[in-house]
């Protein structure tokens, strides 16, 4: 299943895609005409949170639709205004740094490749959906990069995970954008500041459950601005792959329900350019990644 945080006349609502009919369902209100009562929750957080119970609810909702299709609860996906899949995550997102050899070179040298997973975060205030425009923050950075990035979704509570269990606690996949401002990046040393700022994690289109996606570590991550690809990996040259992500993360802390994990960028940065190639006011930077779909946003002119 493909969810979505979808918004039509001003209302939220969670969403799945018929991609092949270009359509949202709204399962909430297919519920309802399907039992006379609805039972699923009003946010992507609470749907993950229910898990297989809610999934299996869901399953049958899409199947009485596809048996209904005359029902007045699928609408054009282009009627729609689609959110972040987690609008507002209930805490900051989990960044990998320095997970893509070629990435960590172009920033550096292959003497900086890491022994162990780097870890920052963005908060949640950072969070925009797809087509939403980015703040250029212009009075603060003069540089404004994209990282294109695969986002893990965790989808129940864990601490000490195993690396061989680690799947059993991802919910789903979505696209990231981890935007950095370098110059704040650099002169405070510490990741935070430069990659906090307000709307610089796009996030979306869509969330596509694990079930979609058997070989996440097998995915080709394309990032383009302005039509130019400037990023082009594979999520097969992750440094440390996702179950290792998972496992040290959950070490002493808790993974809970819609906790996000972002992964790592390919080489491709602005940054990496020489001389380098930052954002500018009306630039559309989309990121596309297999079975993902394309995130696509444009900075604030």
């Amino acid at each position: 299943m493909r969810f979505v945080t979808a918004e039509k006349n001003g209302k939220q609502f969670i969403g799945i895609v018929n991609e092949e009919l270009n359509q949202v369902i709204d399962v909430k209100v297919a519920e309802m005409k399907m039992n006379g009562t609805t039972t699923i929750p009003e946010t992507m957080i609470e749907v993950i949170a229910q898990g297989e119970e809610c999934l299996e609810r869901v399953q049958e909702i899409e199947l009485w639709v596809r048996e209904n299709p005359d029902t007045d609860c699928i609408y054009p996906i282009e009627e729609m205004s689609l959110k972040a899949p987690i609008p507002r995550p209930r805490k900051n997102i989990f960044c990998v740094g320095k997970n893509y050899a070629e990435h960590v070179i172009e920033m550096g040298s292959a003497k900086d490749i890491p022994e162990h997973v780097v870890m920052f975060t963005k908060t949640p205030t950072t969070v925009v959906g797809p087509e939403e425009t980015v703040l250029n923050h212009k009075h603060i950075t003069e540089q404004l990069d994209y990282e294109g990035e695969l986002a893990i979704v965790i989808g129940k509570t864990g601490r000490g995970i195993k690396e061989s269990e680690a799947f059993d606690y991802v919910f789903g996949y979505t696209i990231l954008n981890d935007i950095t401002a370098r110059d704040i990046q650099s002169r405070h040393k510490q990741f935070f500041l430069g990659k906090s700022l307000d709307t610089t994690c796009p996030m979306g289109p869509v969330l596509v459950h694990k079930s979609l996606i058997p070989d996440p570590s097998n995915l080709s991550v394309k990032t383009e601005v302005n039509g130019e690809v400037r990023q082009s990996g594979n999520t097969s040259q992750l440094i440390f792959p996702i179950e290792t992500i998972i496992s040290v993360i959950s070490q002493g802390m808790t993974l809970e329900a819609g906790d996000i994990i972002a992964t790592g960028t390919p080489s491709g940065v602005g940054k990496g350019f020489n001389p380098p190639r930052f954002l500018k006011g009306g630039d559309v930077i989309e990121i596309t990644i297999d079975g993902l779909g394309t995130l696509r946003n444009k900075i604030e002119e």
